[in-house]
């Protein structure tokens, strides 16, 4: 295997530690208004992620510096072509970002409200616009010659991408309320499991539907299998919530992103990014690469530090283990 083949691999696992990881903090954002009934309730929701979700968005710094470094023709055309979704999505973290850090800081109901509803609206749109985004690529986007985006915005709203947009949307939406029922007590875990069966059907349909066009139009033998293991294990998660089993729900809800992800980046291979004018202009892994010593060094790197991320991050998560609920608010908290 070639390091340019290798590092698409690598960034392949980078973005599927981040949506699943960041997924199930997005879908809690969204259920701040569709789960949670009073501000107390809305405080568990948030206390639930708050000690992982800046840890989580590290994957996406990961994935984008790595493409960067490692495919720098492949950065700088998705950056130029999908400039405005990107931007949008990087404004709405910084906007989430705040207001998990500030929705605290004054007593006043219309202060915490006002930030709540930008938690809700800056989980909702990037789970959205990263599905857009990602459907856009699998199928290909209008690449010329010199390996420029020449499509417009409008180009990039598709039904097909539009679709994928709300498939990951559901996703999202789904594993956080299965996260939800795993991390809380009470009134709150039971109707998360609930609202989660529902969702989950709903998702089930939708992902169905794009998981086979997606496979009818740019699929073949590499991406079936990941196809029938996300589908399986959406399914299963759908069974393992209803039977109160709401660790393997979140496992198989969490394999159903991973084989999601998976399956994007089997259809793309050896494609980065696909022309939809000339197959010939696509960007590949070949084409779009660093030099050779630039993957050496970074492999290098990515081999020193990354054992140290991991452990890390799985202390945090090992520390922030234990489920919450409604009792363990402080009244002055809300």
């Amino acid at each position: 295997m070639h390091l340019h083949d290798a590092w698409f691999v690598i960034i392949a696992v980078l973005w599927t530690g981040y949506f699943f990881l960041e997924g199930f903090d997005f879908g809690v954002g969204v259920l701040t208004k569709l789960l949670a009934r009073d501000r107390t309730e809305r405080r568990v929701l948030i206390n639930t992620i708050g000690p992982v979700w800046d840890g989580n968005e590290v994957w996406l710094l990961s994935a984008g510096g790595a493409t960067f470094a490692a495919f720098p023709d492949w950065y700088a055309t998705l950056f130029s072509g999908f400039y405005l979704p990107l931007l949008l999505i990087l404004v709405c973290l910084i906007v989430r970002g705040v207001a998990f850090e500030y929705r605290a800081k004054r007593p006043e109901e219309r202060w915490q409200r006002n930030w709540e509803h930008a938690i809700f609206w800056t989980s909702l749109l990037p789970s959205v616009l990263w599905g857009v985004a990602f459907a856009n690529i699998v199928r290909g986007v209008k690449i010329d010659a010199h390996q420029e985006y020449v499509g417009t915005l409008g180009d990039l709203l598709g039904g097909y991408a539009l679709l994928g947009g709300l498939v990951m949307l559901a996703l999202f939406t789904f594993h956080g309320a299965v996260f939800t029922a795993l991390k809380t007590v009470g009134p709150i875990r039971e109707r998360a499991r609930a609202l989660a069966t529902r969702i989950g059907l709903v998702t089930a349909v939708l992902a169905a539907v794009f998981l086979v066009w997606t496979q009818m139009h740019s699929g073949g033998g590499r991406s079936l299998p990941a196809l029938v293991v996300a589908l399986a294990a959406l399914l299963a998660a759908l069974g393992t919530n209803r039977a109160g089993r709401e660790g393997w729900s979140f496992a198989l809800s969490g394999v159903t992103i991973a084989a999601t992800v998976a399956m994007f980046f089997l259809t793309l291979f050896p494609d980065v990014m696909p022309s939809s004018l000339n197959g010939a202009w696509s960007l590949t892994v070949g084409n779009a690469s660093a030099t050779p010593y630039t993957l050496r060094i970074m492999t290098w790197c990515a081999a020193i530090a990354t054992p140290l991320v991991l452990l890390y991050q799985g202390w945090t998560y090992w520390v922030f283990r234990k489920r919450i609920g409604t009792q363990h608010i402080a009244e002055a908290a809300h």
